[in-house]
């Protein structure tokens, strides 16, 4: 018998503990363990915020906070939106969002380096193995040291840790166990690439369905606003046009981005 520390390269690793559930039975089937890894790191990668990182991790949130313990935020891109979690099974009372004393607007918080204080927090909160589950939003720019100072507190804390950090950290090494990249796939539907286990590469990305954010009387609403919008856009654009001789382009068919209805997301804020 191997130790849980060792696998062989042509099979999923056995960690000591059995994963939770991602709520993700397609999900779970290629994750070692069978589930998000307790007393190690998780690295979720984004293009954006707003792809639908939060109905991706709320299943594992709400059952650690079924179970009676905490969800730390660390420094989120927006304010929570307590309906919009509570939708999820996020309960608000369970929830704690740790902020660094300088904020930075978003433009900027890509690039910079981490502020001393969250990190600090972050790491005093992973060792002390009192959380359920913990979320860090973390730049792209994090130094080596940092993460690894992380993984090596993470070994203390008994739950999920994701640090959700900008999807260009995919082209440096990381220390985390888990790597995910996470790309939108439509509407309600999340592309997952898994860049690193413990185990072989998987070939090809999942494609995991989430629950929508729409009710069924909102996307109803949603979708009748864009047509009507197309139809105003191509009524006016064909009458423009035709007054000025078709000397002018034509406006554009479609409605902008500023008029259609917009999806409400758990962080306000975020896309």
């Amino acid at each position: 018998m191997l130790h849980p520390a060792l696998w062989r390269a042509s099979q999923l690793g056995r960690p000591g503990d059995a994963g939770l559930t991602s709520g993700f039975a397609e999900l779970d089937a290629v994750l070692p363990g069978g589930g998000w890894p307790a007393r190690a790191l998780t690295e979720l990668l984004l293009p954006h915020a707003g792809v639908g990182e939060l109905r991706f991790v709320a299943p594992v949130l709400a059952t650690v906070q079924a179970r009676g313990r905490s969800v730390l935020w660390f420094d989120p891109p927006g304010e929570p939106s307590p309906w919009a979690l509570e939708a999820l099974g996020i309960r608000t009372r369970r929830l704690v969002v740790v902020r660094p004393k300088v904020r930075l607007e978003a433009a900027r918080a890509r690039e910079r380096l981490p502020a001393a204080d969250l990190l600090w927090a972050l790491e005093q909160t992973l060792a002390s193995g009192q959380a359920g589950a913990v979320l860090a939003w973390l730049p792209a720019r994090l130094g080596a040291d940092a993460l690894r100072r992380l993984q090596l507190a993470a070994q203390a804390h008994d739950g999920p840790a994701f640090v959700l950090r900008d999807a260009q950290a995919r082209l440096r090494p990381s220390v985390a166990p888990l790597r995910l990249l996470l790309g939108s796939a439509g509407a309600d539907a999340l592309r997952v690439h898994l860049l690193k286990r413990r185990g072989p590469p998987l070939a090809q990305p999942l494609e995991l369905a989430l629950p929508p954010v729409l009710t069924a009387a909102a996307r109803a609403r949603a979708q009748a606003g864009h047509h009507a919008g197309h139809h105003a856009g191509h009524h006016a654009g064909h009458h423009a046009g035709h007054h000025a001789g078709h000397h002018a382009a034509p406006a554009s068919a479609g409605a902008s981005p500023s008029a259609m209805p917009r999806a409400s997301h758990p962080i306000s804020g975020a896309p």
